[in-house]
Order: C-alpha cells, then structure tokens, then sequence
C-alpha cells in the first residue's frame, strides 16, 4: 500500500506546534503539513488548527499548490531500499505516588470543588471527590487536577485546571488557564501516554459506558445519571483508537459538546471495531441559538435541573462492583473453574426484551413529548422526559435480557402508560 507523501507534522512536544495563523491563539494549536521526503514544512499557512469548532482553519497541500499554480504529481514507487530497524518504543511514565497524594487535600481551597458543593451539597461532593480523585494545585490558587488513572490504578499524568468557584466555568482570561502535571514537575524525559480520565471506573463491568468531551462533565453527568459509568476523553480531536482501546466489546454512549455530533458520529463509525457505539443528538435537539453559540455541553444542560429529580431507585444489584482502591493493582483476581462431579449445571439463558424495547422506541417516536414535568408514581417525578427516555433505552440495551436491570424497562413501560391515559 502506498504511503501519503504529504502528512501533517506527528507530535513530538509542544515545539512541533505552532501559532493558527488564522485565529491567532496564544497557544500552540497548529499542525504544520511536512514533505516525507524532505521532512520540511511546505508552507507557514499549509496545516490544520484543532480549535475546530472555534476555528476550523486546514489548508492543506493540495489547495496550496493548486493557489500557487505549483504542478504536484504523485511520486513514483520508489527504488527497494532497506528499511533502518524502527526503535522500541520507550516505556510509558507514570507520576510518582507522593506527588499524587501530595494533591488530594487543601479541597476547601479548591475552585471546582467549591463549586460542586454549592450545585450538590457536601456529601455528594465528596462522593465524586472519592470516586474521581479530584486533586488540588498550587499551580494556581484554587487550581484543579483531574488525575488521569488507568485500570492497573497508575496515574498516567494529570490536567491543570482553573474555574470560577461561582459559576463553574473555566477561567480564559487573562490567558486560558491550563496545564500538565507532567510538565509543571518539568520531566523532559516524561513518555506520556494518555488514558480516558476516569478508566479506573472501568472495572465496573456491570454498567454501559458515557464518554463526554471535558472532566468537568464527566463529574456532573455522573449525579444525573447514575446508571452510566462516565468517563472523558478532553477534548473534541481527542476521541481516537488509542484511547478507546480499553473499551473493547463494551456499550458506548457519545455525548458530544454541540457542534461536535457530526465529528464524533463519524468517529464512532471509525471505532466500531472496538465497542458498539451510539451517539446522542439530546443537544442538537433541544439547544436553543444561544445555546448554540455558547457551544453547550451535557453539563450546562444538565445543572438547569434539580438533580434529585432524577435520582430514581437503582435496582439491587447481584454482585457489589468491585472497589477501586488507589495506587494498588486493581486487576480482579482470577477465580478458579469450580469442579463439577457430575454434569455441569446447565446456566438459564437470558430472556430477550427485543420486541418490548422495538414496541417503546415505537410508541416514543410518534408521539410529542410533554416539556413539563410528569408525575410517574407516587415517588418519582420525572422533569426532563427525553433525557429520560433516553438514557433508560440506552441502559436497557446494553444490558438487555439482565433481570437486575428490569426497573429501567418498566419505569419506560410506565411512563408510556401514564402518557397514554393522560393523551386519552
């Protein structure tokens, strides 16, 4: 197979990035096109900015001649020659364990952790300091580390951050406050090697997965809808195969920022080798203009509402998940075959709730949706029923069949009924 002659500059460290010449960002957010045989830049201008919701600039190589009346003709196979012995790759590093318990204390003085207790309260908060790791710097005065942790419980590196304690929102001004643990402890011999942040939840293997763009959401999605392991990937370009490699043969819900949903439904076609993937459109649905400009994620959509609103009954599960205790090895332990001395119980098999599901996506689909809040049942008041119906297909999916999950297709079941006695 033939190999691209033009291909943007691979990454190897901040000074292989440049300035967009056309949004003019302090940081570095371009990649410049290289000649792979020369290894030189073609142009200033003939590269692709990753701003690409804010700014979408790519000039690529074809454009650039065809502007400049330059004749580009594809290069001819190329004589045999022996390829040099590719280096093994080096090892990847890991931040040292004092460095990250280092970070968890001084919460009171922490922006975004101030933030969650305002939006949940103390003990909630604390739940998703626990289970995140949600880290302190000295960074920047009331700075945020999101800890990126894999499931063997090594933290990878971790991202810097600062917020408005009142209005959760990252603080850009007078520069976009963002960092790298890795580089603040100034390891230039650091092999990063990024994981999701929040693949330590992972061991759960009884949950479908969430993927949003920021940490921050995340967090917050995590209170909303607790029957989702929520994990992030950092960014818009950030989902790719490396870093969903993990989540191989699971469920997979996207939940792109807005303007983001066309870029990721394209991703998940990419990456349907590794998981089954769907992308929700909840955003693109229901976003108003401003919305729209403000770029929206799940978060700000979500903490318009009381999150106790959604805090349905879990159903009982059979087995506990098993406990993610930092810094350990946290691979389950093998358990051995149990012996048989006769014939081996015959395991019953799952029913299949295929038709019950087809006939509510069925009913859902054609009819409006009320935009006030319905009454379910004596306990429960549901107040946003599309992101209701929603995720409650989504988990019902994902573990079709699995009677511990039956809760979620019966609350779809009463809702329907509840909706067809009030149409009727």
């Amino acid at each position: 197979m033939s190999e691209h002659r033009y291909i943007l500059e691979p990454y190897k460290g901040m000074n292989t990035r440049y300035r967009c010449p056309s949004c003019q960002q302090r940081d570095k957010t371009f990649s410049l096109y290289i000649d792979t045989e020369t290894g030189e830049h073609i142009h200033p201008t003939v590269g692709r900015c990753n701003r690409e919701s804010n700014c979408g600039h790519h000039y690529t190589p074809k454009q650039y001649f065809q502007d400049n009346n330059i004749s580009f003709d594809t290069p001819q196979p190329k004589a045999y020659k022996p390829r040099p012995v590719t280096p093994q790759p080096k090892p990847v590093s890991f931040i040292p364990v004092e460095v990250f318990k280092a970070s968890l204390k001084a919460h009171e003085t922490n922006h975004f952790v101030q933030f969650l207790i305002n939006l949940f309260g103390v003990e909630v908060a604390s739940q998703l300091v626990s289970r995140y790791f949600i880290a302190t710097s000295k960074h920047w005065n009331g700075a945020t580390v999101f800890w990126q942790i894999d499931t063997q419980g090594k933290v990878r590196t971790g991202k810097i951050m600062l917020y408005n304690p009142t209005t959760g929102k990252r603080v850009k001004e007078p520069f976009n406050h963002i960092n790298w643990v890795h580089k603040a402890l100034k390891q230039p011999e650091f092999e990063l090697r990024q994981c999701l942040f929040g693949e330590h939840l992972l061991i759960d293997k009884t949950k479908p997965l969430a993927i949003v763009e920021s940490e921050k959401t995340a967090v917050i999605a995590s209170v909303y809808l607790p029957q989702f392991i929520w994990v992030a990937v950092g960014s818009l370009t950030n989902l790719n195969a490396e870093k969903c490699s993990i989540l191989k043969g699971r469920t997979v819900t996207l939940f792109p920022d807005l303007n983001g949903f066309d870029k990721w439904s394209s991703k998940a076609k990419e990456l349907s080798h590794l998981a089954t993937f769907t992308v929700s459109d909840l955003l693109e649905r229901k976003a108003t203009e401003a919305e729209r400009k403000q770029g929206f994620d799940l978060a700000d959509y979500l903490i318009k509402y009381d999150y106790k609103a959604f805090a349905l009954p879990e159903p009982e599960a059979t087995e506990p998940p098993p406990a993610v205790q930092p810094l350990v090895e946290v691979k389950p332990l093998e358990q051995p075959e149990p012996v048989y001395y006769f014939s081996k119980p015959e395991q019953p098999k799952p029913e299949s709730w295929e038709q019950d599901i087809n006939e509510l996506e069925n009913y859902f689909a054609g009819i409006a949706l009320p935009t006030q809040p319905v009454k379910l049942n004596k306990c429960s008041t549901i107040t946003n029923c599309s992101l209701f119906i929603e995720s409650h297909f989504a988990t019902v999916k994902a573990n079709n069949g699995k009677r511990t999950f039956l809760p979620y297709l019966n609350r779809l079941q009463e809702l329907k009924q509840v909706l067809t006695t009030n149409l009727n």
